[in-house]
């Protein structure tokens, strides 16, 4: 906790974006703690690869790396299930990637379109954002099971049964659409399809590798 607590007063120095330059007398005034214990934290934190260091004329530069910036966002994820749970909307981050290309063929089911329609109140593009969450979102992803969801029955069109399923609301970068959680579903649970009125690859200008960020939305803060 020590050290999560040291990361966190880095941040907000500043080192996530870029390297800070301070000396372990300066650095024990945000810890509380004294100079020698400043240094040996500092020292620590480098030894377990949270920060990088550069030694420097009147103290030290440094800059938080990936693994220092994914304990704090884990650090993050756990509060928000703390504190958030239903009372917030909940905020997911991941990287565009390519499905599977079934999207457009069950979503032009008129057995589908119609229930999106009335529930959703959009009709959908014909296909589904891929997206892979990140490591912090992904624990955050049972999160959503505690949300309303809209139920999508399953139908017979005459040839074949199709199964039903939940859509969760969501803004991704500002554009209203939905994840589908199908009953039956074979993707790992660090993956979510999305479908919007809009094709969000080109709404967005985004591709594969790209970071979003998607917002599922709490009834409660829909009005």
């Amino acid at each position: 906790m020590y050290l999560i607590n040291s990361l966190k007063k880095l941040a907000l120095l500043g080192a996530m974006e870029k390297s800070v330059k301070l000396s372990s007398s300066e650095f024990m005034h945000y810890l509380s703690t004294s100079s020698k214990t400043a240094a040996r934290v500092l020292k620590q934190l480098e030894e377990d690869g949270y920060i990088s260091r550069q030694l420097v004329a009147g103290g030290q530069l440094v800059h938080l790396t990936e693994a220092g910036v994914t304990l704090l966002k884990n650090e993050y994820a756990d509060y928000q299930q703390i504190f958030c749970k239903e009372q917030a909307d909940l905020e997911l981050c991941g990287h565009v990637i390519t499905g599977l290309g079934e999207g457009q063929y069950y979503i032009a089911k008129e057995g589908y379109m119609s229930q999106f329609r009335d529930k959703l109140d959009f009709k959908p593009y014909p296909g589904t954002l891929n997206v892979r969450l990140m490591d912090h979102s992904t624990q955050l992803r049972d999160n959503m099971d505690l949300m309303q969801a809209q139920l999508i029955h399953g139908f017979n069109d005459g040839e074949r049964t199709f199964g039903g399923g939940k859509c969760y609301p969501v803004e991704v970068d500002g554009i209203k659409g939905a994840v589908i959680i199908p009953d039956r579903t074979h993707y790992p649970a660090d993956l979510l399809e999305i479908i919007a009125p809009v094709k969000l690859r080109e709404a967005l200008g985004i591709s594969d590798g790209d970071e979003v960020k998607i917002v599922v939305k709490n009834p409660c803060n829909c009005r």
